[in-house]
């Protein structure tokens, strides 16, 4: 009896111990070392609705590629070498021609576009050359329980569109630059320990949280950096009328305007969306972090307020330093 528990106790262990490795793992490199030199193929290779996560690790270099993770593909883990050498680059923007001669917009400019749930990026660099020519996205997430650590994420108008309602998405550590409402979307996003560079006068963010979800864009311990000659930036204005953003603990150089956020008067279809948009912050620092003249819309949390702001509340069961379910 005790040696058919002991059995069943060790087949048990390796069951649990084999759910927390990739049933897959696939390399991608340009030498030809690996099993596909392009980051595509190796993601259409991967099984429809595989039955546990599936690892891409992709060495050094420069691929010249626009990307899709369909919805069909979940549990997927593109792992680089290292964010300076690993690099994902593509050149569209919106009025470009594509490949029908038909203009493309600011939802189909990215560089990766992520439709599906559970997937993990770390140690990349995700880029969308294009600048000045228009919107142009360099990473557009609509999957929910998306992470991305460890990686940069470059642009200028519109680099990080995080569209979905029902998504939520976590950046640690990452390294994002741009120029106009650079962070934008629907999404619940939380931004832990990222550095985030101005590369010019204008906006921040511009989410666009949905009326019926309590959090938007929350940023945790942050940095706020500017290109030499920046001194005019908001930290957001409201996309739709029921934009959040929250800083929290969040460095601030003095290229962050005084009165910190914008209504976006202009726009006729939403006219008075400082009434509605829940802008906040708590302990910011630096130059910039300054509150005294900040809009008369605008919040300081209380000590009492900010104790919601945590990772479980804000993105409910789904841990992301957990191993994806």
């Amino acid at each position: 009896m005790k040696k058919l528990l002991l059995i069943l106790f060790i087949s048990i262990t390796n069951f649990l111990l084999a759910g927390n490795e990739p049933y897959t793992t696939i390399t991608v490199a340009q030498d030809g070392s690996g099993q596909f030199t392009s980051i595509q193929k190796a993601i259409t290779s991967i099984r429809d609705l595989g039955p546990g996560e599936a690892l891409v690790k992709i060495k050094a270099g420069t691929y010249h590629e626009k990307i899709v993770i369909p919805s069909s593909k979940h549990k997927i883990t593109l792992q680089g070498e290292n964010q300076e050498n690993t690099i994902i680059t593509n050149d569209d923007y919106s009025g470009k021609l594509d490949a029908l001669n038909e203009k493309m917009t600011t939802f189909n400019s990215y560089t990766l576009l992520v439709m599906s749930d559970d997937i993990k990026i770390s140690d990349i660099t995700i880029q969308n050359s294009s600048c000045n020519q228009g919107q142009a996205v360099a990473l557009h997430v609509e999957g929910d329980r998306f992470s991305i650590k460890n990686s940069k994420i470059l642009g200028c108008q519109d680099t990080v569109y995080t569209g979905g309602n029902h998504s939520r998405q976590f950046y640690e550590n990452c390294y994002i630059e741009g120029t106009t409402d650079f962070l934008f979307g629907s999404a619940t996003v939380v931004f832990k320990n990222c550095t985030i560079k101005s590369l010019a006068n204008s906006y921040i963010t511009a989410a666009s949280t949905d009326q019926s979800k309590e959090f938007g864009y929350v940023f945790f311990d942050c940095k706020l950096i500017a290109k030499d000659g920046i001194t005019k930036v908001f930290l957001g204005r409201p996309w739709r009328p029921y934009a959040k953003t929250v800083f929290i603990n969040t460095e601030m150089g003095n290229h962050i305007l005084p009165e910190g956020w914008n209504p976006w008067k202009g726009d006729k279809m939403f006219p008075d969306k400082d009434k509605t948009a829940y802008y906040a912050e708590f302990g910011s620092k630096g130059d910039g972090g300054k509150t005294e003249s900040r809009v008369a819309w605008s919040h300081q949390l209380t000590k009492k307020e900010m104790k919601k702001y945590t990772i479980k509340n804000i993105f409910g069961d789904w841990n992301p330093n957990m191993n994806n379910k």
